[in-house]
């Protein structure tokens, strides 16, 4: 690969980046606005937000192929060790800031790492994932115990069913329109969930054997990252650890969902058994499925041993032609019986 492609590709990144940045930072100029009357800022920001989005889906869009194959790559709990600091040092103490869990913290915890650690609901975008959190706290009968009721999120539940670009710059978008106190308070913990992150979550390499697959793939595949990550810290993660070379476009949760990205950069342009994802959520495989994509699981708690048998013999049956029926049916088998739908103490 040459360094003119590779300096293309890592300009590509950058400029989706700073788009995302400069959306943000229109939405915040509108909001310090004296005055303005109401329908001008909402309509202002929405179109923002909107313009964003149709930029991001547009470049997906456009991407041509150069290779036969393609290979989407979620990043948090694949490719990088980021998920436990992420949800127990970032994520949990924000929910319990923002959403005045204190009393039940201990509680609030257990849900919340089950959803985003242990369970089918693993790596799902963060709104999805506090609202699921949230009803498995209110099932607890400790909780009632002890008096505290639990947020309901009522008008958050309705804009993650009607909503498929679940960030930040969307949700400020909606925010300004509605002025709904809900939603106010769930962009301030999401904003405040991303500065703890910036701050704390630093250093955390990748797995074992990542690089020397992204290495062997580069030259006969498409890299493409999918993730419902920001961008701005997907692009901060890749390029701290110079991975960010090895992939075409970094795609976070401002270009919509991960089965949106594949559809969007690889639909049409592969046929389907020269299409892979790589992941470690069973968001990851309906992302593929979806797409009717191939799918390679990195098992969680095993994420090392995953990367190298990707390496010494999963790559090799995708090029070769060889991946699917038994071969796929057996890695997915062994995934799924990794993540639970219930969790542990419902089953004391």
């Amino acid at each position: 690969m040459g360094a003119s492609y590779l300096a293309a590709t890592r300009s590509t990144a950058s400029l989706l980046g700073i788009w995302a940045w400069m959306a943000e930072l229109y939405i915040d100029i509108f909001s310090d606005l004296p005055q303005t009357p109401r329908g001008v800022v909402d309509t202002d920001r929405k179109e923002a937000a909107s313009i964003m989005t149709q930029d991001l889906v547009q470049k997906l869009k456009d991407l041509q192929p150069q290779h036969e194959y393609f290979i989407g790559i979620d990043s948090d709990g694949c490719v990088f060790d980021t998920m436990e600091i992420k949800q127990k040092e970032c994520f949990i103490p924000q929910i319990v800031k923002h959403f005045n869990m204190q009393s039940v913290s201990k509680y609030l915890r257990e849900s919340v790492e089950f959803v985003n650690l242990y369970s089918k609901w693993r790596g799902i975008n963060r709104f999805p994932a506090l609202l699921h959190s949230m009803d498995f706290l209110a099932e607890r009968p400790e909780v009632a115990q002890r008096g505290v009721e639990v947020p309901g999120l009522s008008s958050l539940r309705k804009w993650v069913e009607e909503e498929s670009q679940l960030g930040n710059p969307v949700l400020k978008a909606k925010v300004a329109e509605t002025n709904d106190p809900v939603l106010t308070q769930a962009l301030e913990w999401s904003l405040a969930v991303n500065e703890v992150i910036a701050d704390i979550v630093k250093g955390v390499g990748p797995f074992a054997n990542v690089e020397e697959c992204l290495n062997k793939a580069k030259d006969k595949a498409d890299l493409l990252v999918v993730s419902q990550t920001p961008v701005e810290a997907l692009e901060r993660e890749w390029e701290e650890h110079k991975l960010d070379h090895l992939v075409r476009v970094i795609c976070g949760q401002e270009y919509g969902t991960k089965k949106e990205h594949i559809q969007y950069a690889a639909g049409g342009k592969y046929t389907p058994d020269h299409m892979l994802m790589i992941g470690d959520a069973p968001g990851d495989l309906r992302a593929a499925e979806g797409n009717q994509a191939l799918f390679f699981p990195i098992n969680p708690g095993d994420e090392d041993d995953s990367w190298a048998r990707l390496l010494n013999e999963g790559l090799d049956r995708f090029f070769a032609g060889t991946f699917a029926g038994d071969y796929q049916r057996d890695l997915i088998a062994r995934f799924e019986a990794l993540l639970p739908d219930v969790p542990p103490w419902k089953m004391k």
